[in-house]
């Protein structure tokens, strides 16, 4: 499928591309394709620049419990483009193995080794599923994270479920160098 609103392409006005610039941190390489997407609308690219930012660079968070999370939600909802180039960009960089990544994709939580990327992937199920989450569910996040944390995790998981809107719904397409679920299949 063609995208839906096609990627901007350069020159930038000034202030999207200092967003941009902003968004891409020290890479040095032409803006996502779901930023440049996104930067049709420039207050909302700000915003979610901020949001983004602060759950990936801000986080209280473990970083391979927060790739966990953003694995499983954007594999959930089916959105490729957002798994593959978080696997590229931040998964492989934090050592995580392929079988882990499939297992963010087909597994379910018990095929995680770890009780608490266990309860994360959980969490995540349940959200995806329901919107909510159990008082099972939620005391087993009580059981690993300050409250702090669990607002956080929650947050965490629905940000990364409007960019699975958003890349799905806009049909962005997959950046040539993230991976692929079908890089995953065991089948």
């Amino acid at each position: 499928m063609s995208p839906r609103i096609a990627p901007l392409d350069p020159p930038y006005d000034p202030e999207v591309a200092d967003t941009l610039k902003r968004l891409m941190g020290a890479v040095d390489a032409e803006p996502l394709n779901l930023f440049r997407t996104i930067a049709h609308h420039r207050q909302i690219l700000e915003r979610f620049r901020q949001i983004g930012s602060t759950l990936l660079s801000h986080t209280t968070l473990d970083h391979v419990e927060r790739e966990t999370v953003i694995h499983r939600v954007t594999a959930r909802a089916g959105a490729e483009y957002e798994w593959g180039v978080h696997a590229v960009a931040f998964a492989r960089p934090l050592g995580l193995t392929d079988e882990w990544l499939a297992a963010t994709v087909d597994g379910s939580p018990e095929d995680f080794a770890d009780e608490r990327q266990r309860a994360l992937v959980a969490m995540c199920d349940e959200l995806h599923d329901t919107a909510t989450l159990a008082d099972e569910t939620y005391a087993a996040l009580e059981r690993h994270w300050p409250q702090e944390q669990i607002v956080e995790l929650l947050a965490l998981a629905g940000f990364y479920r409007l960019v699975s809107y958003l890349v799905n719904a806009l049909a962005i397409e997959p950046e040539p160098w993230a991976e692929r679920f079908a890089s995953m299949s065991t089948t």
